[in-house]
């Protein structure tokens, strides 16, 4: 039974080089396929590339107290992560912090501003018919005529379907029909995604010494909501252009309820009484930004309604279609505040309507692309914006490598002063190591979005001890055998079995650190887990596919074989016993006579 299990013995010591080929291939289609994906450095992260993070906190509204919960704030970062990428940031990061934050990272080369509102806004959108609306002239602005000087600086963007024959007129009383061409020249929606209104001219003929137009009888509930007293004195008491006023205008106003809010364009604010919901934002199919090559509208918005959003969409223009201005526009309503209120001259049928109003392209995909992506479940404030600038996170970075150049330095002293020939394959197993995470980092960039910061690069730079560990926990099992008084050969077989023990403890308790760090924090300090734990199993493979087995190899060599001085395998420095020895008893001579 010995002869056989020496002979595996023997198998194994005389083949570690088939581990060191494959880790060595390893590397290399490593490397090939992160030449071949282009990503040839890994992601950098907001702290040390540069950009901006911004903290959004869940507030809660009234008559929902248990709206901030997991699954609403999943589907709010799934949400924001379309919105950004909608843009064609493919780099930001959207990530839940604690109960009720969610932390926004835009990299550099972003428009922030922007990026920012598409985060931030929460994009309850509602179609609702206007029953009145006033302008209120915001003194740093310039005044604009009003409804009844019979004159309109501005007129109301237009809505129409596509496929149709009829075309609008874009003069006194601008309609609008189910033909595509049919756009009036209107408002654009500003950067904050806020529009428009100045009454257009054929209010005058019904507008009241306050220039806002009554009210008249509709088939539907839109005159009993306008004649109510309390909402109506809500309407007059109203000031637009009062900041603090425009920001409650409008707030917690059911679907089913009319309501007061406001909008504006070019500095003039307009307050609007909005009869109930007629279609929610929710029954959009798809939204698009198109530039109308075949008039001067230029840019505009695409809206293809699903089923049930066609048939209500129908039904508000039917109604809309018979009455006059304003009741003859319905206003898209964004977060509370009124982003365009299109007229309407006959039913839009089909389930596809176009909003145009002289946009830019800008306004146009950021308008579509809040109606693609839909609402957010909650609502949610800034709680903090931070900018780094490229320069500082830079510096950051310089900063993180010199202090992991100094760890290594270090760890290399020591080594070479205590381990001297030793040391070389402990070096050679940290480059493996280094060359195995930069690669696999540089991977995971593009493939899972990991990006590196700067608590990743603290990661990577504690995960040098833990990798010199394992080399230092062998070498000095090989040493213990040899001052045993084994020669090196059957000192690093024999010592490789505890020390693979210890080694396996160490790492797991490592790993698992890193994973419960994961698991229970959030933002940056993922990183530095997530590093810390990616570096603990590399360390695992490279000390049992290549530390290992270049010592096996070594061995046979008579600078370590024979115990050189700088080998730091010297038996006289080690302390060594002499050589084990069978000791064996004498024989006692035998009795002729007991025999």
């Amino acid at each position: 039974m010995a002869a056989p299990k020496k002979g595996r013995s023997a198998s194994a010591q005389s083949k570690p080089g088939r581990s060191l080929v494959l880790i060595l291939i390893a590397i290399v289609a490593l490397t090939g396929g992160m030449f071949a994906s282009g990503h040839t450095t890994p992601r950098l992260g907001i702290d040390l590339a540069g950009g901006t993070s911004i903290t959004l906190t869940a507030v809660n509204e009234p008559g929902q107290p248990n709206a901030i919960n997991k699954t609403n704030m999943d589907t709010a970062v799934g949400i924001m992560e379309n919105r950004v990428n909608g843009l064609g940031v493919s780099e930001a990061e959207v990530q839940t912090q604690g109960a009720d934050n969610i932390i926004v990272n835009i990299p550099k080369g972003t428009d922030s501003e922007q990026a920012r509102e598409q985060v931030g806004t929460t994009a309850k959108l509602y179609f609702r018919p206007v029953l009145q609306r006033e302008a209120a002239i915001d003194p740093a602005a310039t005044p604009s005529p009003s409804a009844s000087d019979g004159s309109s600086a501005s007129p109301s963007p237009s809505t129409s379907a596509s496929g149709g024959d009829e075309s609008a007129s874009p003069s006194d009383s601008p309609s609008a029909t189910p033909s595509s061409s049919a756009t009036s020249q209107g408002r654009p929606v500003t950067d904050a995604l806020k529009a428009d209104e100045t009454p257009s001219a054929s209010a005058s003929s019904s507008a009241s010494a306050s220039d806002s137009a009554s009210p008249s009888p509709s088939a539907s509930d839109d005159a009993a909501a306008a004649d109510d007293a309390a909402l109506q004195a809500q309407y007059a008491a109203l000031n637009c252009a009062d900041a603090d006023q425009r920001a409650e205008a409008g707030k917690g106003a059911k679907p089913g309820d009319s309501t007061v809010t406001c909008g504006q364009d070019d500095g003039v604010w307009s307050k609007f009484l909005l009869g109930p919901v007629a279609v929610d934002g929710t029954d959009i199919d798809n939204a698009e930004a198109l530039f109308d090559t075949q008039s001067a509208a230029g840019w505009k918005v695409t809206m293809d309604f699903n089923s049930d959003g066609a048939t209500k969409f129908a039904d508000i223009t039917g109604q809309l279609a018979t009455q006059t201005s304003p009741m003859n526009e319905f206003a898209i309503v964004l977060d509370d505040e009124v982003v365009s209120h299109p007229y309407v001259s006959t039913t839009i049928t089909g389930g596809n309507a176009e909003i145009s109003g002289n946009f830019t392209q800008e306004q146009a995909e950021s308008l579509s692309n809040m109606l693609s992506y839909g609402a957010l479940p909650l609502t949610f404030k800034e709680s903090s914006v931070t900018t780094v600038t490229a320069a500082l996170g830079s510096e950051q970075l310089h900063a993180g490598l010199i202090a992991g150049a100094i760890g290594l330095g270090l760890v290399v002293l020591y080594l070479v002063a205590y381990y001297r020939g030793l040391s070389l394959i402990a070096l050679a197993s940290l480059l493996i190591s280094a060359a195995l995470t930069y690669v696999i980092m540089s991977l995971l960039g593009p493939a899972i979005g990991f990006a590196l910061n700067l608590p990743a690069v603290c990661g990577a730079i504690v995960a040098i001890g833990i990798t010199a560990d394992s080399f230092i926990v062998y070498f000095e099992r090989v040493r213990d055998e040899i001052r045993e008084g084994r020669s090196l050969r059957p000192a690093v077989e024999r010592g490789w079995p505890r020390a693979r023990r210890t080694i396996l403890v160490s790492d797991f308790v490592s790993f698992l650190a890193a994973a419960v760090l994961f698991a229970v924090t959030v933002g940056k300090v993922q990183g530095f887990a997530f590093t810390l734990g990616l570096t603990t199993v590399l360390d695992v493979v490279v000390v049992f596919f290549f530390t290992k087995p270049l010592l096996t190899l070594l061995a046979r060599r008579k600078f370590f074989a024979n115990g050189h001085k700088w080998s730091g395998l010297d038996p006289k420095r080690l302390g060594a016993q002499p050589p084990l020895r069978r000791s064996r008893r004498p024989v006692a001579p035998v009795d002729p006579k007991e025999a």
